[in-house]
């Protein structure tokens, strides 16, 4: 059973594709809390789950590492490490990890945002912004792109400084106590902040958020708590295209831009958000958007999917790639930082050299008027 369910991707296509609607990512979720519970594990794969939910779920564990890191890098030593192919033969598991190793920069040693952030002209709406674990440390610029779209677009900002994580990493992996300690400290973070919304820019994140009710149904003192919070959780994407777009954007480039979007399977498959994206990229001027085939193919993101199936998630990584660059585009626009993780890894394999960014930092930059280079 383990093995099983360990070699699910658990990208929720299941759900999309049943006829008879059955809510298969519930029972995903129950019979891997069940298989954390009852099975034994190996000795290898229980030191690198343990290293993975005792580090990520928690950024001021993981900041510190990031300096190691940041050194590891600037001496150039990835290239040595994956040139040998020794880390790959000795600890796979551990290599995977270290090939979707973003760039380490100074941003990610800063935590620089307010806790209130005024709204540009009039104000139509208060919304808090929920930062990540590995958003916050290793895509910052999205989260400081997110609010400035917001507050230029009449959102005034929150961003509650005791946040922790989502819990969707532990949710989605069996750890069903560690997700339900997490899930109470969001409530709690958000509960006295009079939010319209709860906004997030991460789709797997964005799931396990609107799961709270889910989650924590079986808490007499949490449930009613968490079924309200879920209500108020809206993809940033989602959410905009809801209120409208009403600061002025500007073109992108010099002539027509073509884009094309990478669907994240928990925004797709899990949120049921597909085109909100799609309708956002298109007011930016100058934007073609272009389709990929078999756009709700998992890239082999899935979470920690890559770290823990490295070679069943390089075989779909290596597709999703092919079939977003045959589509002739300039640019990957990509909602999910385990997508955007994994794509760059295999264009990087493939010798591709193509941009990606995430469809709220196109926003920005269209808003700012913020011109882009092009390769």
């Amino acid at each position: 059973t383990s093995q099983h369910f360990d070699t699910c991707l658990g990208c929720l296509a299941c759900v999309t594709t049943c006829p008879s609607g059955v809510q298969y990512d519930k029972l995903i979720s129950a019979t891997r809390h069940q298989v954390t519970r009852n099975q034994e594990r190996t000795f290898s794969d229980n030191v690198i789950r343990t290293l993975i939910f005792n580090l990520f779920p928690y950024p001021h564990r993981l900041r510190p590492l990031l300096v190691p890191l940041f050194i590891y890098q600037k001496l150039g030593l990835p290239k040595l490490v994956r040139k040998t192919g020794l880390l790959k033969k000795v600890f796979p598991r551990l290599a995977a990890m270290e090939s979707i190793l973003p760039k380490v920069t100074v941003d990610s040693f800063r935590d620089n945002l307010p806790e209130v952030i005024p709204a540009q002209g009039e104000k139509r709406y208060r919304v808090g912004v929920i930062l990540g674990c590995v958003q916050r440390l290793l895509f910052s610029p999205v989260n400081e792109a997110t609010v400035r779209v917001l507050t230029a677009n009449g959102c005034e900002v929150v961003i509650p400084k005791s946040q922790g994580c989502c819990a969707a990493l532990p949710e989605h992996q069996g750890q069903a106590e560690q997700a339900k300690a997490l899930a109470r400290q969001m409530i709690d973070s958000f509960e006295n902040t009079g939010v319209d919304f709860v906004i997030i820019n991460a789709a797997g994140c964005g799931h396990t958020l609107k799961e709270y009710g889910h989650i924590l149904a079986d808490d007499p003192d949490y449930r009613e708590k968490a079924e309200k919070f879920a209500a108020n959780v809206k993809d940033v994407q989602e959410f905009l295209a809801s209120a409208g777009i009403t600061a002025k954007l500007n073109p992108l480039i010099e002539g027509d831009l073509t884009i094309v979007y990478q669907d994240a399977c928990h925004l797709l498959h899990g949120q049921k958000i597909s085109l909100q994206p799609r309708q956002l990229l298109q007011q930016i001027p100058g934007v073609k958007l272009k389709e990929p085939v078999d756009a709700a193919l998992c890239c082999g993101s899935a979470g920690v999917y890559n770290m823990l199936q490295p070679e069943i998630a390089d075989e779909l990584g290596v597709q999703k790639v092919e079939n977003l660059l045959n589509t002739g585009a300039e640019l990957i626009a990509s909602s999910n930082p385990g997508c955007s993780l994994q794509i760059k890894k295999h264009l990087e394999l493939q010798g591709k050299t193509v941009t990606l960014m995430h469809p709220i930092e196109l926003l920005d930059y269209s808003i700012r008027g913020v011109k882009l280079l092009r390769k």
